[in-house]
């Protein structure tokens, strides 16, 4: 009983730092969770989405965090790079958070929307959408062949 209870603030906290830079992925759990029946897909799909967009937001704010220290000489760009990614994410960073969901990549384009001073709103928006997407095809293809 008491496992159930903790499944899915386990499942929102796995989720969470599996967004941040840290090493981890969230599927297993998700997967984990829809096999046992004990809740419903439309309450898991809420809880890991909530949990990977927040995380995501926590990069966004390191991202921003960092670029406080853009003048010091340990920053790992120079000025002149950090102007061109900023050209080339004004042009293209919207399209590239819709990546966001993807391993590897997508957590650096989370902190890179915050070093970039992207528009919050528009940040959550567009990482929402992309990670809720993600989960509902996880969730989706899981029940179509496995379950």
């Amino acid at each position: 009983m008491l496992w159930v209870t903790w499944q899915l603030p386990a499942l929102f906290l796995t989720c969470f730092a599996a967004a941040t830079l840290l090493p981890g992925g969230s599927e297993a759990a998700l997967l984990a969770l829809s096999a046992s029946g004990d809740y419903s897909n439309l309450v898991l799909l809420a809880v890991a989405s909530l949990g990977n967009s927040l995380g995501s937001v926590v990069n966004y704010w390191l991202g921003r965090l960092a670029l406080h220290y853009r003048h010091h000489r340990f920053f790992p760009v120079s000025s002149k790079q950090l102007d061109k990614a900023q050209e080339w994410f004004s042009r293209w960073g919207q399209y590239s958070l819709l990546l966001s969901w993807a391993p590897v990549i997508g957590d650096p384009i989370t902190v890179a929307a915050g070093v970039m001073r992207y528009n919050f709103l528009k940040f959550c928006i567009l990482v929402t959408i992309a990670k809720t997407l993600r989960y509902m095809i996880i969730l989706g293809l899981f029940q179509q062949f496995w379950v």
